[in-house]
């Protein structure tokens, strides 16, 4: 991968991070770094599961805005869902 390539990716992880960041409810203690992690795991799981769909092939991409985006909030949703789930066990 390029550097140019390299650039692209962290532009599609922390706009996808961000995107994500506003749709789900909630606050999310995360910083610059980790929204660009989230946005580019979710970038990765989205086009997964748009490969398998539309050719039924698991290929890995980066590529695609929508389902970077898309990939991102269900990434976030869960991450929501599983640390929420650990902060309410500890209440007092």
């Amino acid at each position: 991968m390029s550097i140019g390539g390299i650039i692209l990716a962290i532009v599609i992880g922390l706009v996808a991070g961000l995107i994500a960041r506003a749709v789900i409810p909630g606050k999310q203690d995360l910083g610059i770094v980790a929204t660009i992690v989230l946005g580019l795991i979710g970038s990765i799981v989205g086009n997964l599961l748009v490969s398998l769909i539309r050719d039924g092939e698991v290929t890995f991409d980066l590529g695609g805005w929508w389902a970077s985006i898309l990939g991102a909030i269900v990434v976030l949703g869960i991450y929501v869902a599983v640390a929420g789930r650990g902060r309410r066990s500890v209440s007092r």
